[in-house]
């Protein structure tokens, strides 16, 4: 990824946040000499060793899992917030451009094929997502019929991914004057378009964070 100096993100603690805050990821891998794409959620533990590891699932009628083994690499892209920026919106000359923030981790991947360990990504996942949910579900395995358990752990399978790169670029007009930065942000908050609203939002986030920071940081 092309990443200016300006635009380069690598504080652990915000590329963590928008992996979390947006963890439907899309998986890269190479199959028969093209990319293959898989659009999955996925669970960021960002303790495991140094640059983390990825936790997810995939139906096993997708063959790209059958990449996963061969693949001393792969890719996996987070999207956060992003927006045009119209040049209307400086306080002198400027030119159209996109806001946005990107997260790309490369990894090597392994295949989860222990089935106590499968169940065990299946109950991370749901709980993960289901305590964003007012109404919670608990996905209870160990209740169900032997048959019908086994039935449905093999059609899926697990991989976990453990990190060893990590590309981080969040362009939020950092090359522009505070005012100008200042005017984004106003602009983005008054707009209909959707996402709009949360890039405003998160931009604020990134500059207020980087007003508090000690001289000289």
């Amino acid at each position: 990824m092309y990443i200016p100096e300006q635009f380069t993100e690598e504080n652990f603690e915000r590329i963590t946040g928008l992996i979390k805050s947006n963890p439907f990821g899309m998986l890269i891998t190479m199959q028969d000499n093209s990319p293959f794409v898989s659009h999955l959620p996925f669970l960021f533990d960002s303790c495991f060793g140094t640059h983390g590891k990825l936790i997810a699932h995939m139906a096993k009628e997708n063959p790209q899992w059958h990449s996963l083994i061969s693949s001393e690499s792969v890719l996996v892209v987070f999207n956060g917030a992003h927006g045009y920026i119209s040049p209307t919106w400086y306080s002198n000359s400027g030119v159209p451009t996109w806001n946005y923030a990107v997260v790309h981790l490369h990894g090597n991947p392994t295949l989860i094929e222990d089935s106590a360990e499968l169940e065990d990504i299946l109950v991370k996942l749901t709980d993960e997502f289901e305590s964003k949910n007012q109404n919670s579900w608990k996905l209870n395995l160990s209740e169900e019929k032997k048959e019908k358990k086994e039935k449905l752990l093999k059609m899926i399978v697990g991989f976990e991914i453990k990190i060893h790169k990590i590309e981080g670029k969040f362009k939020l007009s950092q090359n522009r004057s505070p005012q100008d930065q200042q005017n984004v942000i106003n602009e983005l908050g008054k707009s209909a378009q959707c996402g709009d609203i949360e890039l405003s939002k998160f931009m604020e986030s990134y500059f207020a964070a980087d007003s508090q920071k000690p001289h000289g940081m």
